[in-house]
């Protein structure tokens, strides 16, 4: 899958989806660390990537304001680490790209929630 990571996702997180195969760039990679949320959003969606964020302010952003495409919003602290990862390895392979770019779906320790677009 084709992911964009806000600048605020962990490097371990990063490191993990890319270990698992799937296509990342972080923000900050891209020169974007500085970018608005909305900026972001949209880039997401201009590049066909889905969002992977761990700022809340992201929900608002796509119910209220319908900016962007898809994205995932990581409930995650270092003591939940692994379990989020497990979790999120979940979603990536139960879900189609196609079905995460309409959705914001929150993963956290041992559970997740998905709600389409």
């Amino acid at each position: 899958m084709k992911l964009l990571l806000d600048q605020d996702v962990y490097f371990s997180t990063a490191r993990f989806l890319r270990e698992a195969g799937h296509d990342v760039i972080t923000a900050g990679e891209i020169g974007c660390s500085q970018s608005s949320d909305s900026h972001l959003l949209n880039l997401a969606k201009e590049q066909g990537r889905i969002f992977v964020t761990r700022d809340s302010d992201f929900g608002g952003l796509v119910f209220v304001k319908g900016l962007g495409s898809g994205v995932i919003y990581l409930r995650i602290l270092p003591a939940t680490l692994d379990s989020v990862h497990k979790e999120l390895r979940k979603v990536l392979m139960s879900y189609s790209e196609e079905a995460l770019k309409k959705a914001f779906v929150v993963v956290e320790h041992a559970r997740h929630r998905f709600r389409k677009l």
